[in-house]
């Protein structure tokens, strides 16, 4: 049916079982289509999870005058952000995934059962990258304030190596909580995964973070210049597109280098490249998608009304 078109009314020809299947940037903008409503909502759900960062100024405004009381308050809230962004990250992710592979998902199902299946392991995750990001924030703050007050720029050393590291951390996360969501690793075996395929795929991790670089930065220039459109478009969009995103771009290559080599050594073939539709002699029906005969808009008439 033609959304936009005037021809509103007319059906086509379908759709044949045997056309080329898309692939690339055709397929990813294909599923972004399809999911479009299912992407807004898991987006919503999980920025529920950044409530305690968002009431912690409304929790300062209200005990200004309770200094002791407002800090502890503060703290116990950045607590349990960093501890529930992690498993809040691992159920978007479980939901996401399940969209890259062409399976179906319950959203409220799909998620919270990645949130409570995975929640020790995420947690852990999560923590330790809130840690490293305050970290990265903190050495391009103090770093610099010493390099100036020390008269060297042996200061910029530190800052540099603490950088790098969070950018190495920053990519192993394309593929942690996708391992984790689809593997049953240990989590030594997850964080030392990561950091191979950190690595081992440095064109697929380059393009992940320019394309996410480039939306955060279209986030930060709504954020100072049309606030109103940032506010709206916070809880519906930036999370689960650029979940999906890494999704797209990553999964493909846990696929190549760790689930795949696992069912190659048990002479099994990973269930998720098998085609499950039916074949042709298990079909009850025929699909007829690309045969049907194009169906034309009803010529508006006078006709007897019948009282």
């Amino acid at each position: 049916m033609g959304l936009f078109s005037k021809n509103y009314e007319s059906a086509g020809v379908g759709i044949s079982k045997y056309a080329p299947k898309k692939k690339g940037i055709a397929l990813f903008f294909d599923i972004v289509g399809r999911k479009f409503w299912k992407l807004m909502q898991v987006n919503l759900l999980y920025m529920l999870f950044f409530l305690p960062l968002v009431m912690m100024l409304p929790v300062m405004t209200i005990f200004k005058n309770h200094y002791h009381v407002s800090v502890a308050s503060m703290i116990v809230m950045l607590l349990i952000f960093m501890i529930l962004i992690g498993p809040a990250t691992a159920g978007m992710t479980k939901v996401i995934r399940l969209f890259v592979i062409n399976k179906h998902s319950f959203i409220m199902r799909d998620f919270f059962n990645g949130f409570k299946t995975n929640f020790k392991k995420a947690a852990i995750v999560g923590f330790l990258d809130c840690l490293v990001i305050l970290s990265a924030i903190a050495s391009l703050n103090v770093y610099p304030a010493l390099a100036i007050q020390t008269q060297t720029k042996l200061m910029y050393i530190p800052m540099v190596i603490t950088f790098s590291l969070f950018l190495v951390i920053i990519i192993m996360n394309h593929y942690i909580f996708l391992m984790m969501t689809a593997t049953n690793l240990s989590f030594k075996n997850l964080l030392k995964n990561s950091l191979a395929l950190a690595f081992v795929a440095l064109k697929q991790n380059f393009l992940t973070f320019i394309i996410v670089l480039a939306v955060l930065a279209v986030m930060i220039l709504l954020m100072f210049y049309l606030f109103p459109v940032f506010l709206l478009l916070v809880p519906f969009f930036p999370a689960a597109f650029i979940c999906l995103l890494n999704c797209f771009i990553s999964y493909p290559v846990i696929q190549k280098y760790v689930i795949n080599p696992y069912y190659t050594s048990i002479g099994e073939i990973n269930p998720e490249l098998v085609d499950d539709t039916p074949s042709d002699e298990e079909r009850i029906f025929e699909d007829m998608g690309g045969k049907e005969q194009p169906i034309e808009k009803r010529k508006k008439g006078k006709g007897k009304r019948i009282s």
